[in-house]
């Protein structure tokens, strides 16, 4: 299964990567931010997008105390950092397995709970961007990025997806999946439990927040390369290239993450120079520094190599839901933490 997983994720990125590439050479070559206002305009990209980590931060650390952690804010702020590492030059998003095993250890914390702890913020993550994309794409941009012209292509490619769905759950459902999931998710349950109370609340509010600095920085990077889109247009653009980076795809999200800003970008009117130019500084903006921080907070806090690889190892020898006898034999032992 993990090989077939890894083939998956190649062969998804070499076909997006394939295509932005050939879309890259229809275009003119790209003029990088040159000037005191192009470069300043990066640098508030970078300061926006230092502000988007320390919400996640603090968001982490809010959710793991709503499921009676007790995690240093300190290691909420570098393990954030680390996983957006582990994600951007691991395969399978591993960043999400070091967030765990690090935290856990530095904690004595379950590593189920702190799994539900990233299921919070990935449910968090979906209902604000669904929203974002819902009210940027229906009730503001409209016809400009919907493809109307084509409207019976629409409703066959949306008729084909909601058959593969059903399909899909039916098959699941007569192999007892969803019965072996449910048991093995039980003990993950608190931290997604929380956002069912007023500190739910709190939360969501707190997930807009974020995604609307971040779409500051998309907004930010525009600016810099005389790409004229409008704040709405980076909302959308954060929304669609959030949601497509989420497809199986080969680490940092290489090719996805491009053909999602190639696409929107030209659905909003960006061509030629400034289109490719706006893909490549994004790009950089959003992925290299992150790394850089995270591989040294990896080095100089959580060990370096060494500890992840021993990490990755922990997690790949972990209990699965496949195994629900197993699952039910360790399950007590979780409940007698108060902290897990």
């Amino acid at each position: 299964m993990n090989r077939r997983l890894a083939l998956i994720q190649a062969l998804v990125s070499l076909i997006a990567l394939a295509a932005v590439i050939w879309w890259a050479t229809k275009q003119d070559a790209p003029e990088l931010p040159s000037g005191g206002e192009a470069l300043s305009w990066v640098a508030l990209g970078l300061v926006l997008y230092v502000v988007a980590t320390l919400i996640r931060g603090e968001r982490w650390h809010w959710i793991l105390s709503f499921a009676h952690v007790e995690a240093p804010r300190g290691d909420c702020y570098a393990l954030t950092t680390v996983g957006y590492m582990g994600n951007n030059v691991l395969p399978a998003r591993a960043g999400e397995v070091l967030r765990v095993v690090f935290l856990s250890n530095r904690t004595k914390a379950s590593k189920r709970t702190v799994i539900g702890s990233i299921i919070a913020e990935r449910l968090l993550d979906i209902v604000a961007l669904g929203v974002i994309f819902v009210v940027t794409v229906y009730g503001v941009l409209g016809a400009k990025v919907l493809p109307t012209n084509r409207p019976v292509l629409a409703a066959g490619i949306g008729f084909l997806m909601l058959l593969a769905i059903c399909a899909g759950l039916w098959v699941l459902r007569r192999h007892h999946v969803f019965e072996r999931v449910r048991e093995w998710l039980r003990p993950l349950a608190d931290a997604p439990r929380a956002m069912l109370a007023s500190e739910g609340v709190v939360l969501l509010a707190a997930t807009f927040v974020l995604w609307a600095v971040e779409a500051g920085v998309y907004y930010s990077v525009a600016r810099s390369v005389d790409l004229g889109i409008s704040v709405t247009g980076a909302f959308y653009l954060v929304a669609l290239t959030n949601f497509v980076a989420a497809l199986p795809a080969a680490p940092g999200s290489i090719g996805t993450f491009d053909a999602a800003v190639a696409w929107g970008a030209n659905r909003l009117g960006a061509t030629g120079s400034a289109a490719v130019s706006y893909l490549l500084m994004l790009r950089f903006v959003l992925y290299v520094p992150i790394t850089v921080v995270g591989f040294v907070f990896l080095v100089t806090r959580y060990g370096g190599w060494s500890r992840m690889r021993a990490a990755l190892r922990v997690s790949s020898t972990s209990q699965s839901p496949a195994a629900p006898r197993s699952q039910g034999q360790a399950q007590p032992q979780a409940e007698a933490t108060p902290t897990a």
